[in-house]
């Protein structure tokens, strides 16, 4: 039982994404990043499946990203690339302190359907942004291009059967964070009745 439903529930309704542009040092160290992904795994997970996988990528390491996207958005490009979209390859590797790569990885060839898996993959994200945010940090989960270049995917060590779900990036916002506008209640939530 939490101690304090009170704080649980104001940390959920104050959670924001951060823009991985916007997000600087200090990001989570070792240890904080250690226990984001421990948290990202407890997630509903029908047959303890675990279909999903996170992929670190270091601050140290980021150079090497931005080669691999670099090489990757050439080959999707087909053409030469013009300098803001090779600058823009540039900044998505190099943003934020930390990210994370999330894979769906699903299990084939089992009663659990692929959807429900896929489902899975997405609260594991939806939790480690949740985990960031209870430490102080923002999160930004973002797509893009590379989330569906096989260039990308192959370029990360993903398996023949897994999908780049997306990148997460972690730091401290630079700037506030912005309110979006939210659904309007009654035209996402219903009550159901049984047809007369």
């Amino acid at each position: 039982m939490l101690n304090d439903p009170g704080s649980t529930l104001a940390l959920l309704a104050t959670r924001r994404s951060g823009r991985p542009r916007d997000l600087v040092d200090p990001g989570p160290d070792a240890e904080q990043l250690h226990r984001i992904l421990e948290i990202g795994m407890r997630t509903p997970d029908h047959g303890k499946l675990a279909p999903w996988r996170f992929i670190h990528v270091a601050k140290d390491r980021r150079d090497d990203f931005h080669a691999l996207l670099d090489r990757a958005y050439r080959i999707d490009k087909e053409s030469e690339p013009a300098r803001l979209e090779l600058e823009a390859v540039h900044r998505f590797a190099h943003q934020a302190p930390e990210l994370i790569v999330l894979l769906s990885s699903p299990v084939e060839g089992i009663k659990i359907p692929i959807w429900e898996q896929e489902l899975s993959c997405g609260a594991a994200g939806m939790n480690l942004l949740l985990a960031a945010h209870a430490m102080g940090f923002a999160g930004g989960w973002v797509t893009g291009w590379a989330a569906y270049s096989e260039a990308v995917r192959s370029g990360l060590g993903a398996r023949e059967h897994e999908r780049i779900a997306g990148f997460l990036y972690f730091g401290t916002p630079a700037v506030p964070l912005e309110e979006r506008a939210r659904p309007v209640f009654d035209y996402v939530v219903s009550e159901w009745a049984p047809a007369p």
